[in-house]
């Protein structure tokens, strides 16, 4: 398409010369093909253009499609799990992974955009699954795993998604340290946007996984 705007300028650059330079010096036949051509090669670039729109817009379309099928697949992989008491804790939901509990934890919920200090707020939710896990977990062993959404870093210090949260992810395992869980059953995990969900909230998270035997 360049080489188009670019034949097509030069073929207007230069019927502009032919007009500027007066009809007697060129061949009115040569002229009006010159503009014939220029005329086919503005009508083909607006074609293209018109195509590479469409292309575009599809590709929107087939981005979108592939983010809701990815979060139907998590949707089916997430087994329904017994109470495992870690029911109705705010900002967070439960489901199984073969042996595994997975607490998912909002990311809008721990931290701000871009951020890795985890909000006032989220403390609240972080003392009740550390809770649970010192009474009822406390000989599993904890993997704390960091996700984001497919958005490339743009204004924050993190050059790298996957740089992103894996900071979340050590700031979340700190964090349960602190109030009991043994450091010596817990490590953390970045994956960064290759786990995307259906929307970019979702995608946004952290899930705390109960390692099963």
């Amino acid at each position: 398409m360049r080489n188009k705007r670019a034949a097509c300028g030069l073929l207007v650059s230069l019927i502009g010369a032919m007009a500027l330079s007066g009809c007697n010096t060129v061949p009115k036949r040569d002229y009006d093909a010159a503009l014939m051509e220029a005329t086919q090669l503005r009508d083909d670039l607006a074609a293209a253009e018109e195509r590479l729109a469409a292309c575009n817009t599809r590709s929107a379309d087939l981005e979108q499609e592939l983010l809701v099928a990815r979060g139907e697949i998590d949707r089916l992989n997430a087994s329904p799990v017994a109470s495992t008491g870690f029911e109705n804790i705010s900002g967070t939901s439960v489901s199984g992974r073969g042996s595994d509990i997975v607490v998912n934890v909002a990311g809008d919920v721990l931290f701000d955009s871009g951020r890795v200090t985890l909000k006032r707020d989220s403390k609240t939710t972080l003392d009740r699954i550390a809770g649970v896990i010192q009474s009822q977990y406390s000989g599993n062993t904890i993997r704390v795993e960091g996700y984001t959404d497919g958005d490339p870093i743009v204004k924050s210090e993190w050059k790298t998604n996957e740089r992103l949260s894996a900071e979340r992810a050590m700031a979340v395992e700190a964090y349960l340290v602190g109030r009991g869980v043994p450091g010596d059953r817990i490590y953390a995990a970045a994956f960064g946007d290759a786990k995307q969900r259906s929307s970019k909230s979702q995608s946004r998270r952290v899930e705390i996984v109960i390692l099963g035997s």
